[in-house]
């Protein structure tokens, strides 16, 4: 039996589906998030379908997930993004007791009980600082990709000192800094140790191990070292970080509608 998962999350849209027989993945799919983003997950499941030939008979069902959850009309049932990164990250690394997840809007810390289910959470929702918007805004500042701002931030020996928490005034911290002469090295290192320390800040006591680092934002080179510094605790990124959630989904379809689970 197959099931899906669809984390509609604010800035890429995710799609797993798993054989509940063999317990392994057995396709997967990503795309842009937009404005017709129904629409959007629709054609991702079935060009994800078409190029994995299955059929859409086949899938049993479909469990959404993420910032846009509500809007994924062919999910059978939503359940909350914590639930699904903590099912989809205890699945790859069934020792995690700590997940640290950023994504384009927003970031989450969870802490896990020695079953890997969620003991408790904090989350950042309401401003783009420690988020991978935030790094967004910096490329976009710099001129540059956001894949090329790891490479930067690693020449850096002298990391700026990013004090806003807001992402428009950091924007105008930082123009304030490339008026000074800063290098842009310098800047994309403390953007990285801002949003570490926006974590930390999050955190509010000590952290067990082994903690494990998902998301989209951990596809950013320089970050997992930001984080280590952070935090003073070295850290994990988790396998393939940016589908834990649609993974995570996934495994609770399968768990809610089929005896058998996974």
């Amino acid at each position: 039996m197959i099931y899906a998962g669809v984390d509609a999350g604010s800035r890429a849209i995710k799609i797993v589906l798993i054989d509940a027989e063999n317990k392994q993945v057995i396709a997967k799919g990503l795309a842009d998030q937009g404005v017709e983003q129904d629409k959007l997950t629709s054609q991702l499941f079935e060009n994800v379908l078409t190029d994995n030939s299955i059929n859409r008979e086949d899938v049993s069902a479909i469990v959404a997930t993420g910032y846009g959850r509500t809007a994924v009309s062919i999910a059978d049932t939503t359940i909350t993004e914590i639930t699904c990164h903590a099912a989809g990250v205890c699945r790859l690394v069934p020792e995690a007791k700590t997940i640290i997840d950023i994504g384009g809007q927003d970031s989450k810390l969870l802490r896990l009980d020695g079953n890997g289910k969620v003991r408790d959470f904090a989350m950042n929702d309401r401003c783009a600082a420690g988020t991978g918007r935030f790094l967004e805004v910096v490329a976009r500042r710099l001129c540059v990709e956001l894949d090329s701002l790891g490479n930067l931030a690693a020449k850096s020996r002298n990391p700026a000192a990013i004090s806003s928490m807001c992402v428009v005034f950091a924007e105008t911290e930082i123009t304030g800094l490339l008026a000074d002469g800063k290098a842009m090295e310098d800047i994309v290192a403390g953007v990285q140790a801002a949003i570490a320390n926006r974590i930390v800040s999050m955190a509010g006591r000590n952290i067990d191990l082994p903690v494990i680092f998902t998301g989209g934002v951990a596809m950013v080179s320089g970050m997992e070292k930001a984080l280590n510094t952070a935090l003073g605790k070295s850290i994990t990124i988790s396998p393939d970080p940016q589908m834990t959630g649609a993974l995570g989904a996934a495994i609770l379809a399968s768990k809610r509608f089929c005896k058998e689970g996974i």
